[in-house]
């Protein structure tokens, strides 16, 4: 029996509706607005690449390459995915393009549709935007707090409140073995306390039983040696400098020993913003402060090494910008305001309607912002769209005006009018809103 077609958005992907336009607006401006501060280059990259650039940057036992990511082949039978997250698509372009001649460092920043088949939920989408920047050929601490500056910054521009840092180091390649001995050995005893994917992880990647939100692995996690405890001194000395950054940038932040990010490519930093909300309260007494994480990121100084290009370090980070407008609402926060048309133009008659469309051309090209309603010809119907939409002046273009090459211009409020030439309407408007 055929399938029967439903005519509606896959499953765990959505419209953006003109409704939520204003939001993305608001997020965009203040994205651009930090970025060309901070001298950061947009960069695009596509949305598909090959698969293999996440099975090796992102890293075969992530979630995102394991369960997330929407993988085909082509009609050639190239191995192709839909990409699931900005950074090895930057990273294979700052190796193709040869930015390691670049003058140092490369600073990249890109927003834009990324794809990863999970559960869909409140906030969480299938197809979803992130905005992500990246700093390259910098290794100081100085950068990771920059970074992390930039993107707090964002969401004060975007009037968040009661933002918190959450950050750690989980050392590098130098220091990061031997804790991984000391965590395997705490895990082995406790394997049937965890769950199914999280006993599988001790052997393919322990690092992430310390990144599962199921409970039972929690209490497990509450307990494990902590990686701040087994860094080199390399190590310790960056994250020192780094939160003296922090601490001179008044960020307010707080260490957490078991942040550890669910990807493969970190070095040294990790860090995660949240937002604060409400406190609640559960049947027994106790109070939780509700958190939405919002940005996640740090140090990967291997990644491109990995992937074939030179020795360089990195850092970077990216936001949800779906789960941003989610809290904005949540917590009222203002959209992108356009503005509020000054002018209607109305006309009467098939002559007028045509010598409307140039007429409207010329108030574009003179930045006067203006309604219209083409589609109408009843004078009533037009001036009372006009009053609703509480224009200062509306423009009436009727057979006698085009025969004399003149139209009129109504004062709303007080119904006053005056004929002026066409040629004269574009400054005799400025001129009126000028004065209103």
């Amino acid at each position: 029996m055929a399938k029967k077609s439903r005519l509606q958005a896959p499953q765990g992907m959505h419209d953006v509706l003109g409704e939520d336009q204003p939001y993305f607006k608001r997020i965009w401006d203040a994205v651009n607005e930090i970025a060309h501060f901070y001298a950061f280059s947009k960069i695009d990259t596509p949305i598909a690449e090959y698969s293999e650039l996440y099975e090796k940057g992102t890293g075969l036992t992530t979630d995102i390459v394991e369960k997330q990511m929407y993988a085909f082949k082509t009609k050639g039978g190239d191995a192709l995915a839909l990409r699931p997250e900005f950074t090895p698509g930057i990273v294979r372009a700052f190796i193709q393009h040869g930015m390691f001649s670049w003058p140092q460092p490369v600073k990249l920043y890109t927003y834009g549709p990324l794809f990863r088949y999970e559960h869909p939920q409140a906030g969480r989408y299938r197809q979803f935007n992130q905005f992500d920047f990246e700093v390259f050929g910098e290794q100081a601490a100085a950068i990771d707090a920059q970074v992390i500056q930039i993107f707090y910054t964002i969401l004060k521009e975007l009037k968040f409140g009661h933002l918190v840092v959450e950050v750690n180091s989980i050392g590098d390649y130098q220091c990061r073995p031997y804790y991984k001995k000391v965590l395997v050995n705490f895990l082995r005893p406790r394997q049937y306390s965890l769950c199914a994917d999280c006993r599988r992880r001790i052997k393919e990647n322990p690092l992430r039983v310390l990144d599962c939100k199921e409970e039972k692995c929690q209490r497990v996690k509450s307990q494990a040696p902590q990686v701040i405890d087994h860094l080199c001194e390399e190590c310790k000395t960056h994250f020192k400098s780094l939160l003296e950054f922090l601490d001179e940038a008044d960020l307010p932040y707080h260490l957490d020993p078991y942040l550890v990010r669910g990807l493969d490519y970190y070095t040294k930093t990790v860090f995660e913003i949240f937002s604060e909300g409400s406190i609640q309260q559960d049947q027994e007494g106790s109070q939780t402060v509700q958190r939405s994480a919002l940005v996640g990121g740090g140090r990967y100084d291997a990644l491109v090494r990995l992937m074939g290009g030179k020795d360089i370090p990195a850092v970077g980070a990216a936001a949800g910008v779906e789960r941003i407008i989610a809290l904005m609402k949540e917590k009222q926060l203002p959209a992108a305001e356009e503005p509020a048309p000054k002018v209607f133009l109305a006309q009467l008659g098939d002559l007028p309607k045509k010598k409307s469309l140039k007429l409207l051309e010329e108030l574009r090209k003179a930045k006067i912002n203006i309604a219209e309603a083409l589609g109408r010809d009843s004078l009533r119907t037009q001036l009372a769209r006009a009053d609703k939409l509480e224009v200062a002046y509306t423009l009436i273009l009727g057979q006698r005006e085009v025969l004399d090459n003149t139209i009129v211009i109504r004062k709303m409020d007080t119904g006053e009018q005056e004929t002026v030439k066409m040629e004269k309407v574009v400054e005799a408007l400025k001129q009126r809103l000028r004065k209103s």
